[in-house]
């Protein structure tokens, strides 16, 4: 306890003096800090609520005030830049959702009809010597005052007669005259301002126009007839330009495709490049940790690779239906689709998606899903059970695609076909493109009622029956293949079982290779001679000789 100067005994020390107010009695103000601010906040008059804790000197609360003033601060802007980061994350989320429904749009049909011009011709466009005239010619009946008789048992003459009417008479032509003097000032003052050159050079641009119009549909009426000699030109200019207006709905996102279409099949084979990875969310947003530091929260590694195998189903469903509608005249036998990740680091592109559909399972198929096809929550069954009930994957997976199981991991496929050679040989064909050719070929030759009983990558198992007469008479069994392996003597006998389990007459053994020794004796032997053999140079001479196409060499 100490004495104040006026005797009295203070409780608090000089300490206590300092804080509620100098000698003369005046209030002074609080150290700057948290609890400061509040009580400015509030309104309090600073000092009114008595001394603060403070330590020796008075310095120590202050300093700790200003620590934890300044802890709270920086928690507040760590979780403000938090949110902001998250907000980010979901908007990235957000445009993948309006990627995904996007390109899952219809496509409208590129067909040749589409594409047709028509001409309207545009009227002159009226200015205003157009608007005030010339006009057409005055004419006197539009003048001339009504002969009407005033009575009705006068005749015409007696009008005539009458004065009035010949007042009213020469008014008309007075009038009828003067609107033919300024319609005749306003015709050559029309001449003279150039109207008339103006409206020449309307009349011949209308008429480029007409002509650019009938040129252009007699171009396309040119390719329409190239198109159904089926000329590799004309068919991949026409699935291309179908193949960009699919992409009309999705611009902004990287995903052109290329076509090559064989004659010797009938097949189109796109390339479509697939868009980078990193286009799908890698993080769920970014949450604060009890440090006050600002972490990431990564998406599960699935959950990402199956949005963006979503993303790809429809791209490829969307090339496919572009391809299939654009063909009204059914040149197209079928559609091999490949779908291709080029990284500029990588050294080679990969396959993640093939898909080898004839022109049957396109028309089978829906191609595009139709409702929202972008969920990001999830229903408790797993984000494998999504991928497995996601619309676009399943419909792909129904025409038979191959799919990569990780793109994130960069694991490819096997392309469906090569599209590369511009002569492919039987090993650039798919597994469809190989059998149809071969079918092709046969009922070419004369062997009808063509049916598939087993069909794979390496060949197929088909009947046949062939009109009497014809060069292929009876009903045969097929064995076609194009493995590199020379065929052995155990495939005869396999084919000649097939044949009597068939009921058929011969078996057609063809491969795009060759035949071994043993297998071309067991031919020769007369329990063998209804099993007929063709081997890869064959195979290419029916090519030239029923398509009059080439096929290269090789299996």
């Amino acid at each position: 306890m100490q004495h104040s100067p006026d005797g009295r005994h203070s409780p608090d020390g000089p300490a206590a003096g300092a804080a509620r107010g100098g000698e003369d009695g005046t209030a002074t103000a609080l150290r700057s800090g948290f609890l400061a601010t509040v009580f400015r906040d509030l309104g309090a008059e600073p000092g009114t609520e008595g001394p603060g804790p403070q330590g020796p000197g008075g310095s120590e609360a202050g300093s700790a005030d200003g620590d934890a003033d300044e802890a709270v601060a920086a928690h507040g802007r760590a979780a403000a830049l938090t949110h902001h980061r998250t907000l980010t994350v979901r908007a990235e989320h957000e445009r993948l959702a309006d990627l995904l429904r996007r390109a899952a749009l219809p496509v409208s049909a590129m067909d040749f009809g589409s594409q047709l011009r028509s001409y309207e011709p545009r009227p002159y466009p009226a200015g205003p010597s157009e608007a005030e005239g010339p006009g057409s010619e005055p004419r006197w009946d539009d003048y001339a005052p009504p002969r009407t008789d005033a009575e009705p048992d006068e005749g015409p003459s007696r009008r005539l007669l009458d004065s009035g009417y010949q007042r009213e008479l020469a008014q008309a032509r007075l009038t009828h005259q003067r609107a033919l003097r300024e319609w005749r000032t306003r015709q050559a003052e029309a001449v003279n301002s150039g109207e008339a050159e103006s409206r020449r050079a309307h009349e011949e641009a209308e008429q480029a126009r007409a002509r650019a119009v009938r040129e252009y549909n007699e171009s396309l009426e040119e390719c329409r007839r190239a198109y159904r000699l089926a000329e590799p030109a004309a068919v991949e200019s026409l699935i291309e330009r179908a193949l960009a207006a699919s992409e009309t709905a999705t611009q902004d996102l990287p995903a052109p495709c290329r076509a090559v279409f064989r004659p010797l099949t009938r097949t189109a084979v796109l390339d479509l490049d697939l868009p980078p990875l990193d286009l799908v969310p890698s993080l769920s947003g970014y949450r604060l940790t009890p440090e006050g530091d600002i972490a990431p929260v990564p998406r599960p590694s699935a959950d990402r690779a199956t949005d963006y195998l979503r993303l790809v189903a429809r791209l490829a469903l969307r090339a496919l239906q572009a391809a299939d509608a654009v063909d009204t005249e059914e040149i197209l036998a079928g559609v091999v689709l490949n779908g291709w990740l080029r990284d500029p680091d990588a050294p080679e592109a990969v396959c993640l998606v093939s898909v080898d559909a004839d022109r049957d399972a396109l028309a089978r198929t829906r191609l595009l899903p139709a409702g929202a096809p972008y969920e990001e929550e999830q229903d408790g069954d797993g984000v494998y059970a999504d991928a497995e009930r996601d619309e676009a994957l399943v419909r792909l997976r129904q025409l038979g695609a191959a799919v990569t199981p990780d793109p994130y991991a960069r694991a490819g496929v096997e392309p469906a076909a090569a599209a590369g050679p511009t002569v492919p040989s039987a090993a650039d064909l798919s597994a469809n493109e190989f059998a149809q050719l071969v079918r092709e070929l046969l009922t070419r030759g004369g062997l009808d009622g063509w049916s598939v009983r087993l069909r794979g990558p390496a060949g197929l198992v088909a009947t046949g029956e062939g009109e009497p007469g014809s060069a292929l008479p009876g009903r045969w069994v097929v064995w076609a293949s194009r493995a590199p392996a020379p065929v052995a003597e155990e495939e005869i006998r396999t084919l000649a079982e097939a044949v009597r389990e068939e009921a058929a007459d011969r078996g057609l053994r063809l491969t795009t290779g060759r035949f071994s020794e043993a297998a071309l004796d067991l031919t020769g032997a007369e329990s063998h001679q209804h099993i007929h053999l063709v081997d890869g140079e064959g195979v290419r001479e029916l090519a030239r000789t029923h398509l009059g196409l080439p096929l290269g060499a090789g299996v």
